[in-house]
């Protein structure tokens, strides 16, 4: 009796989890085309400073004194200069590419984290990970060679963006190995107060522009405290409570809901050629995630006869 009430809370707390992780993709999927816009009033440096200063003094209004703590301090300062670095390449990339683009290839972050944890943790990646890895290289090309329309050619924003999907998955793999059960919230805030800061050092070296229109103040407390401070909580609150797989098919589907608004709001217009890309590179995370996941399973049964 006891087993069963156990995995009947088990069976909840994945499903709250794995709901929230869904509603933060549909969100997420919106922030490319805020951010795109706010874009048209600042420079990427005091946007970047505006957004993740808010989100950082909501969320250390809500850890309290786990902020100071010298292992969070420590590892949120390293863990924040990789999400600066991927804030920051994306965030200058999408001045130089469309929405829905940059949103498929900071999709490819999923498909980055097996490569790096070979390199970092000499962790062999499964044979659907690498399958993954080249459906979605495909993808890319079909998605940034456009034919006839010279836009769709790769772009330095694109290129930017691709570095920046990078960083993101050099951050998972580290928040994989950095983030406590608990108190995950202060590790969080360090984060974001390392970002802005960082940030903060880099407007010295270039052109500055703020434009305080409404759009863009709306722009800045969307992102900060719902994209930042209230949306990176929640995942990292989720993620400690379903598995990795699921959450990464629950990711996949960020980009397509970025250019499902990017197109019906009439940002840019996706041929065929770019959603076959697009689609290739969701297929390349699924292929990666579902394919390893039944792959373990199959290596780990018994042999017939043991």
């Amino acid at each position: 009796m006891g087993d069963e009430v156990t995995a009947s809370r088990e069976r909840r707390a994945h499903l709250r989890a794995d709901g929230a992780l869904a509603l933060l993709t549909v969100f997420w999927g919106t922030t490319f085309l805020v951010v795109k816009d706010a874009l048209g009033h600042a420079d990427p440096f005091s946007f970047l400073v505006l957004r993740f200063g808010l989100g950082a003094v909501v969320l250390s209004a809500v850890a309290g004194r786990r902020l100071f703590s010298r292992e969070t301090l420590r590892r949120g300062a390293l863990l924040s200069l990789v999400l600066f670095s991927g804030y920051l390449f994306q965030t200058v990339g999408l001045t130089r590419t469309s929405p829905a683009r940059s949103a498929f290839i900071t999709g490819l972050c999923v498909l980055f984290v097996p490569l790096l944890s070979l390199v970092l943790f000499r962790q062999v990646p499964r044979i659907p990970s690498l399958v993954g890895v080249v459906l979605s290289a495909v993808g890319l090309y079909f998605l940034t060679q456009g034919g006839a329309d010279a836009r769709g050619a790769f772009s330095w924003g694109d290129l930017l963006t691709l570095v920046g999907s990078l960083s993101y998955a050099l951050h998972i793999v580290l928040t994989g190995r950095f983030a406590p059960a608990e108190g995950a919230r202060a590790l969080v805030a360090v984060q974001l107060w390392g970002v802005a800061l960082l940030s903060a050092a880099c407007l010295p070296f270039v052109e500055t522009r703020v434009a305080w229109t409404g759009a863009f103040v709306g722009a800045v407390v969307y992102c900060g405290v719902f994209g930042s401070a209230i949306a990176i909580s929640v995942q990292t609150w989720a993620q400690a409570r379903t598995g990795a797989v699921r959450a990464a098919l629950i990711y996949a589907m960020e980009p397509v809901f970025t250019a499902l608004f990017s197109v019906s709001l009439g940002y840019e217009t996706l041929g065929p050629r770019e959603w076959s890309g697009g689609s290739l590179i969701v297929l390349g995370v699924v292929v990666s995630e579902v394919g390893s996941a039944l792959w373990d399973r199959w290596r780990e049964r018994p042999l017939a006869g043991a």
